[in-house]
Parts: structure tokens; C-alpha cells; sequence
């Protein structure tokens, strides 16, 4: 996946605002079952909110680190313990205004 430039982000981030989190990750971290739920979310939504709910801030930030890689998608966002992602699927739900 291709970077965002900022004016895509902040799109992208308006059209998050009213999401409530897709999955939310527990006290097991990130399992294979999570991140099969994140991979059947994106291919959904193409944009979700993952919540982490880590206390160690260096855990909750490999965590993230570790949804990004996996998932091939783009961070758009951390606030908290809230992670925006984006990946745009085949049928391209979202129209992501074209990079200047």
C-alpha cells in the first residue's frame, strides 16, 4: 500500500470520526484470530478503528506497529488506544480524493 499524502489522511480521518472501533484487542494481545477479525474488517469496511487496550505504551505501539504489517494497511491515525486504518479493497468503497 502506497503512503497517503496529508490532505488524503485528513479525509479519511472525517469520514473514521463517527466509527466506533471494529475490533478490540484484550488482555491476549494480538492473536491470530484478532487479526483474521482485522483482515475480514478492512476487506469490509476498508476503513476501521482497532482499539488497543494495552497500559504499556511501548506494547500498545508494537501492537499497532504489528496490525500495519500484517494487514498491509495504512495507518491514518492513533489517538489513545484508538488505531484508524485504511486499505482499500477490489471493489473500492471509499473514494480517496486523488494525491496531488
Amino acid at each position: 500500500m502506497t503512503q497517503l499524502t496529508t490532505k488524503q489522511k485528513q479525509y479519511l480521518k472525517g469520514l473514521a470520526h463517527g466509527l466506533k472501533p471494529v475490533v478490540i484487542l484484550g488482555a491476549n494481545g494480538l492473536t491470530e484470530g484478532v487479526l483474521a477479525e482485522i483482515e475480514l474488517a478492512l476487506d469490509h469496511h476498508e476503513l476501521i478503528k482497532v482499539k488497543a487496550s494495552s497500559e504499556d505504551r511501548e506494547m500498545k505501539r508494537a501492537i499497532m506497529d504489528a496490525i500495519v504489517r500484517e494487514t498491509k494497511a495504512v495507518e491514518v491515525q492513533t489517538i489513545g488506544h484508538i488505531q484508524v486504518l485504511y486499505r482499500p479493497s477490489e471493489k473500492r468503497k471509499i473514494e480517496v480524493p486523488k494525491a496531488r
